[in-house]
């Protein structure tokens, strides 16, 4: 059975990020992949897709901010729903 095209894309930047950063956990080479592929930077939407808790993907953005590798854009005040975008690799 072949994966969608978009699994596809996402795998294949998945292992490209893991290449780069060998020491960024799971989560947070998934998060840097989907910016890669083109899936809009929210937190919530990210932890829909993947399935993912929302408080454990505000924890890996924070983790990615503080090593520089996205900047936070949005945040909503009630919701924690967090907009992101890759800066620098």
């Amino acid at each position: 059975m072949s994966e969608a095209p978009e699994e596809a894309a996402f795998v294949a930047a998945l292992d490209r990020v893991a290449a780069v950063h060998p020491e960024l956990p799971p989560l947070e080479a998934g998060l840097l992949a989907s910016l890669e592929v083109g899936l809009p930077g929210d937190s919530r939407a990210f932890a829909r897709t993947f399935g993912v808790e929302h408080a454990l993907v505000l924890r890996a953005l924070a983790g990615l901010e503080e090593l520089g590798h996205i900047a936070v854009t949005a945040r909503d005040a009630r919701t924690q729903r967090t907009r992101f975008a890759a800066i620098g690799s």
